[in-house]
């Protein structure tokens, strides 16, 4: 039995598995961004005993924690690079903290990563290779599969499709990357944007906090300025699911995360569009797009099969 934990940029979860594809009991919260990385530290020390407590299940039973993380992480050093999204992340040696404090070996990777591991291993990818993963949550991450393994570069992460540079910034202005334009934050900044710009929206309520999901809902209902942010938002990732295709041609391409919920005509249609229209026609059919599998516990199914393969 290992302990797989998902650290996000939105939400903190813990799970118990044996990392083959089946959870045994999970515990999910909510991340307070302005606690920074101590509050999620502190959650994660009150979660471990709850969810030990609820499942039944002894601490002595466990043979490890595998971890996936919503940021850059360092393999040799098993610590974090940094967070783009949460302070008090930068160079945490995160795998050292946890052996400390559970007295179980501990191996962390990228969030996105483990998220893609898993869709290979157990989801939408199984028995293909290789697979691109991709999340499209609070930001963009992405997680290359080749024959039921991540590749890490030389081992501070690759992938990441989210930095890809879609718009280049004017002298005193810094480069737009596909989370700018693609990711819940982005969506949600743009929205904001526009409002305060004068634009009106037919099915956006602008006297409550605009939301990611909120705009969404609003696109559905037909709201034009909606369905524009949108629109831009799936353009950005189908030109950079364009680069993913000429540079690797991986067989399949799985799409998770909160973003990607809107479902089928206002995302995955628009980017399997665009793609087909404008990809590398030597290319073209080679690689299909579809939904991830795995749901929220994505993160979780991936940590749990990374601590088994690596802390057997």
């Amino acid at each position: 039995m290992f302990l797989g934990i998902e650290i996000g940029g939105t939400k903190l979860q813990l799970g118990l598995g044996a990392g083959d594809g089946t959870i045994s009991a999970l515990w999910r919260g909510g991340v307070d961004r302005s606690a920074g990385g101590d509050g999620i530290r502190r959650q994660i020390t009150a979660a471990v005993p709850e969810l030990l407590a609820e499942s039944k299940i002894d601490r002595s039973q466990l043979r490890g924690v595998g971890v996936g993380f919503g940021g850059p992480t360092d393999d040799a050093t098993q610590s974090v690079i940094k967070s783009h999204h949460i302070a008090g992340w930068d160079g945490f040696p995160l795998a050292d903290w946890l052996t400390e404090m559970l007295g179980l070996p501990t191996v962390i990777c990228n969030d996105a990563d483990v998220a893609g591991l898993a869709e290979a291993l157990f989801g939408a990818g199984k028995g293909l290779s290789p697979i691109f993963y991709i999340t499209v949550g609070t930001g963009v991450g992405g997680g290359l599969i080749i024959d039921g393994e991540i590749y890490r570069g030389v081992g501070r992460g690759a992938a990441e499709i989210g930095h890809i540079v879609i718009t280049e910034g004017d002298d005193d202005e810094r480069d737009l990357i596909v989370e700018d334009y693609s990711s819940g934050l982005g969506i949600e900044r743009a929205a904001a944007k526009m409002a305060s710009g004068g634009g009106m929206f037919d099915h956006l309520d602008l006297t409550q906090p605009i939301t990611a999901k909120a705009v969404a809902e609003a696109a559905k209902l037909g709201d034009y300025r909606a369905r524009r942010l949108y629109r831009m938002a799936t353009d950005s990732l189908a030109t950079a699911i364009n680069h993913v295709v000429t540079l690797l041609c991986p067989r399949r391409v799985i799409i998770g995360g909160g973003v990607s919920l809107i479902g089928e005509e206002l995302f995955f249609e628009p980017i399997r569009r665009y793609v087909a229209e404008r990809g590398m026609q030597a290319l073209a059919g080679l690689t299909d797009i579809v939904p991830a599998a795995l749901g929220e516990e994505v993160v979780i199914h991936g940590a749990l099969a990374l601590a088994r393969r690596r802390l057997k």
